[in-house]
């Protein structure tokens, strides 16, 4: 990915657009967590409920931070033991978290990213990113810049192309506080 590139998908991204781009295992779909109307669209154009919240990922634990509640040692080693990795922990978010990112819960979803893409793309925004599979709900996720213009149109603004991770399925989901996988790889 050129750096020019990672500019425009920023520009984007800070603008209230959308983008895709590679993911460990299929392609996101993303916008700036902070901005609801970005988030509200993706939502729509996914037909999935806000309720069920997203993901954030980032290119280190830093960008996380404002969204979530202080970790003590222990379990910040445990998140260290997978990242940067292909597994997202459910992390309790602070109060003010966005109810459009946490959705009905108390946790957050949160990745530290290892794909270089897409993890280059979060240092150059620096913040997270919001990170959906490319996909309307129920439907199988995007594995390439077609797949996303067949699903999508041109209600993406921008599509970054890139080789995806060498995960078959989208990653693993684990909850912090009780060790249990929600989703397993």
């Amino acid at each position: 990915m050129n750096p020019w590139q990672l500019r425009q998908a920023a520009r984007i991204v800070h603008g209230g657009g959308l983008i895709a781009y590679p993911t460990e295992a299929v392609y996101g779909l993303g916008c700036d967590p902070l901005n609801a109307g970005a988030v509200q669209r993706l939502l729509t154009l996914k037909n999935r409920p806000m309720d069920k919240g997203l993901i954030l990922i980032a290119s280190d634990l830093y960008q996380l931070r404002p969204f979530l509640l202080p970790l003590n040692t222990d379990d910040e080693a445990t998140l260290h033991t997978t990242w940067p990795g292909p597994v997202t922990w459910l992390l309790p978010a602070r109060p003010e978290t966005p109810r459009w990112l946490r959705g009905r819960h108390d946790t957050l979803a949160v990745r530290v990213t290892d794909h270089p893409l897409a993890a280059a793309l979060c240092r150059q925004l620096g913040h997270p990113l919001v990170s959906t599979s490319a996909n309307r709900s129920g439907q199988p996720p995007a594995r390439s810049p077609l797949d996303v213009q067949r699903t999508f149109g041109n209600n993406i603004d921008l599509v970054l192309t890139g080789a995806l991770g060498e995960q078959r399925r989208p990653t693993l989901i684990r909850d912090l506080a009780s060790g249990h996988t929600l989703r397993p790889a």
